[in-house]
């Protein structure tokens, strides 16, 4: 007992918060790992030449950007559901996160991309690199490094906002919390443990993208720069 509080009833309860943070990590790393490549994607859109693609591309990161997550997903878990698509809660789960998390990113990373100057890409212009070539070696790289810091934090907000997830009975840590607080009735301890694991995983998932933004960047660590 600390400060009044019980929390004896509530760490018995340790297996549960454990396999939550575990699905809360896999919902993140999905979304990380794809979300980027959306939000990769998406930024090369809404600086393409084309009109069409630079129009779509707008749009979806204004409809993201400007609806909340938990409407996102009601929309993808009942709107599947009523058109006849059965899919687990993990997996909408999983695809309405990505889907929110490359909005933002595509804006970070169109972000970099702009910050990288018109006389670089008319260098390598100059030295016969194909487009392609350009935007691997000239843009992509160079603009990823330049907002690292923010697509760290984005990162960890969008874990963070997992927590939502619960709402379509999603197990994850929130999701864990909710059936330990109602079979233990203490739920001021239960989210006062939630919370401090939350922090927990903040902490390890900002060290772990610090390190590979050092593999990834080895400019930066030789420079000793900090992410």
């Amino acid at each position: 007992m600390f400060l009044g509080i019980h929390f004896n009833a509530v760490l018995e309860y340790w297996e549960w918060f454990l396999s939550g943070a575990g699905i809360t990590l896999q919902i993140s790393l999905i979304a990380t790992v794809f979300g980027l490549i959306i939000g990769i994607v998406g930024a090369i859109g809404r600086r393409s030449e084309i009109y069409a693609v630079r129009k779509i591309s707008g749009c979806y990161v204004e409809i993201i950007r400007n609806t909340p997550l938990l409407v996102q997903l009601f929309v993808a878990y009942f709107g599947l559901s009523a058109i006849g698509f059965q899919l687990s809660a993990f997996f909408v789960a999983a695809c309405a996160v990505t889907v929110n998390n490359g909005a933002y990113i595509t804006e970070i990373v169109r972000a970099g991309f702009d910050a990288v100057g018109r006389s670089q890409v008319e260098s390598a212009q100059g030295l016969g690199l194909s487009r392609r070539q350009i935007y691997w070696h000239v843009v992509i790289r160079p603009g990823l490094e330049k907002v690292y810091p923010a697509l760290t934090s984005q990162f960890v907000l969008m874990m963070l906002a997992t927590a939502i997830c619960s709402q379509i009975a999603v197990d994850g840590l929130t999701g864990a919390a909710v059936f330990v607080q109602s079979d233990t009735y203490r739920p001021f301890a239960t989210y006062i443990v939630v919370a401090a694991i939350y922090i927990i995983l903040s902490f390890i998932l900002r060290f772990l993208l610090w390190l590979l933004g050092l593999l990834l960047f080895p400019r930066l660590r030789r420079l000793g720069t900090s992410l």
